[in-house]
């Protein structure tokens, strides 16, 4: 949500802050704008696109090598040209970006209304220009005024900020939202996200909560928000730059799903020894012996990644014989859970920044457990706080609506399931073997679905225009239903809701009409008969069907209207492929409707908010 970019160095800002920010389009906003120093500070904002932006910064000739850009998604105060950030203070002395809340903005505004500063938005940013303003008065530092500042702030915060009477550095700070920091040969970035800096640079600087960096054009320093000097690692990103480039691909998300079976490779490559079936997890930081002595789980999560989580939740129960929860994380964050030091919480997230996953795991080390993170990027505040990390290997995704980091980490939560059952001697050594022997052939059988890829785009355009949609699926699958519906009404605003099958009796039977087309996933399983009846039920009350089953599955042809086959695996792996033609079928559906895809309206890739 929101997107940061600021450069110093011998270049010309513009440009570089430009690409930033489009390559941070994926994140959502409204609104967008750029402050350069160029002898005066300088401030262009425009609504919409960043398109629309860059034609009126293009009919002036902006030259200086320092600026802050940023693309706003609103909370405090309507998409406007006045509310869209930089924000300046009464003299036009300090620009400043932020992405965030302050929740004490009235209180602060109050207070230097009182003072005589005068506001031209609605924002709660506009207060940090004052203060800054303010408090430099009282020091003539810029440095100790940003301190000042950012000590009377209370809320998530990242911030950066130039002053025309220090045009040599940029101020940054993060409190509850990321700021990663880069670093050049005579000149440096800073973004809040990695993606808008792997143009120019791999090496990067994760600021920690409540600390400041000061950027300079030679050098980068990192002070508390006391001015105590910390020594920051350097972290090499191995992403490259192309990986994030949609190529031939009309959206992200299209290119992402037919990234796949390359993504899971990766995956299963990175941590498996083919030759002696051993799994090995490198940042995992924890022993057998604590694997043993776990007492529950606790699987956190939003969105998407609950869903992989759920799935994980099927396979630590299947696999471990584990008592298993999995919670949704912005719940689970205000629930008084039971948690003690022999209970472990995995939180799942793609980015490492989802503000109620980080919540939720702050509270479960507070309570005294061990923490395991999932996630895509090295170096994010959630691989930082947790006690060991593993890495999943999908590269940048762009598309809002996840695809790839869905599959990989679903890859990661069955291997790190027969990794535990192995430790608690939960599952045979064939039994073992054979799961890993299913899963070195899953990415092939991905890239025999994506084959028949146009028959599915053909099934798109036959549903396009259908505004209710019903997905059923039950035990692994049940959480592919969820995913599936999710997927729908993301990118293209068609209303979908997800159940496990034989909760359908329990009330969405009652929507079932000639009008409804039903999703059901009828997998080879140990229940696929009651899953059959299920579909007896929809076509006794004239529901369209979509079927998606495996070859050898028994279903009679008058309780099936449109089916969707897929390759043969083991009941536990089926997820992975169930859920390849329900990604295809929502992005063609919501690009028949011409909708945005990769963009969606009102959604961000990163909720760095609450």
């Amino acid at each position: 949500m929101c997107g940061i970019v600021g450069y110093i160095g011998n270049k010309r800002a513009v440009k570089i802050l430009f690409n930033g920010l489009k390559r941070l389009e994926y994140r959502g906003y409204d609104s967008s704008g750029i402050a350069v120093i160029n002898d005066k500070l300088e401030r262009f904002r425009s609504v919409g696109k960043i398109n629309e932006l860059l034609q009126k910064v293009n009919k002036i000739k902006i030259l200086g090598n320092i600026g802050i850009a940023h693309t706003r998604w609103a909370t405090h105060g309507k998409p406007s040209n006045e509310n869209s950030h930089p924000h300046f203070d009464c003299a036009n002395n300090f620009a400043v970006v932020h992405n965030g809340i302050i929740e004490n903005y009235q209180e602060l505004k109050n207070e230097l209304l009182t003072e005589n500063h005068k506001f031209t938005s609605e924002t709660d940013t506009e207060v940090v220009a004052h203060l800054l303003e303010k408090y430099y008065k009282e020091t003539t530092n810029f440095f100790e005024a940003a301190k000042l500042t950012f000590k009377r702030l209370i809320g998530s915060f990242a911030l950066c900020i130039i002053s025309k009477y220090e045009p040599n550095k940029i101020i940054c700070c993060r409190e509850g939202s990321p700021l990663v920091l880069g670093l050049g040969k005579s000149e440096n970035f800073v973004a809040s996200d990695i993606l808008a800096l792997l143009p120019y640079t791999r090496n990067m600087i994760f600021l920690d909560e409540k600390e400041i960096a000061v950027i300079s054009a030679d050098k980068i320093e990192v002070f508390d928000f006391n001015g105590v000097k910390h020594t920051k690692a350097i972290t090499e990103i191995n992403w490259d730059a192309i990986l994030a480039e949609k190529k031939e691909y009309k959206h992200y998300m299209l290119k992402e799903i037919f990234e796949q079976p390359d993504v899971i490779f990766e995956t299963i490559d990175n941590k498996l020894d083919e030759e002696n079936y051993n799994i090995i997890f490198n940042h995992l930081n924890l022993t057998n012996d604590y694997f043993k002595s776990i007492n529950k789980v606790y699987i956190v999560a939003c969105g998407t990644a609950w869903h992989a989580g759920l799935i994980g939740k099927y396979y630590l129960e299947e696999f471990c014989n584990m008592y298993v929860e999995a919670a949704i994380a912005s719940e689970f964050r205000y629930r008084n859970v039971p948690i003690s030091k022999n209970d472990l919480i995995i939180v799942i997230s793609q980015s490492g920044e989802t503000a109620d996953s980080l919540a939720a795991l702050r509270k479960a080390k507070k309570l005294g457990a061990k923490s395991l993170a999932v996630c895509n990027v090295r170096g994010s505040t959630l691989t930082r706080e947790a006690d060991g990390v593993i890495y999943t290997n999908a590269g940048p995704e762009i598309g809002v609506a996840s695809t790839k980091a869905f599959t990989t980490q679903v890859t990661v939560m069955y291997l790190l399931s027969l990794y535990i059952a192995k430790i608690k001697n939960t599952i045979s050594d064939d039994k073992y073997k054979n799961y890993i022997d299913e899963l070195l052939l899953i990415p092939n059988k991905i890239r025999e679905i994506l084959e028949d890829y146009n028959s599915l785009k053909d099934l798109s355009l036959t549903f396009h225009n259908f505004k209710n949609f019903l997905y059923l699926g039950r035990h692994f699958n049940y959480p592919i239903a969820l995913e599936g519906a999710l997927k729908l009404k993301e990118i293209s605003y068609i209303h979908a809701e997800g159940y496990a099958s034989g909760e359908m009796k329990h009330g969405p039977i009652a929507l079932i009409t000639e009008e409804m087309p039903v999703v059901i996933i009828a997998v080879k399983s140990f229940i696929s008969e009651k899953v059959i009846s299920n579909l007896q039920e929809v076509k006794a009350r004239d529901g369209i069907t979509i079927v998606i089953t495996n070859e050898d599955v028994d279903i009679p042809d008058d309780l099936i209207d449109y089916k969707i086959i897929l390759p043969d695996t083991i009941e536990p792996l089926s997820p992975l492929l169930s859920v390849i033609p329900l990604q295809v079928l929502a992005y063609q559906i919501a690009d028949f409707l011409g909708c945005d895809v990769d963009q969606p309206r009102n959604l961000a890739k990163s909720v760095t908010v609450e």
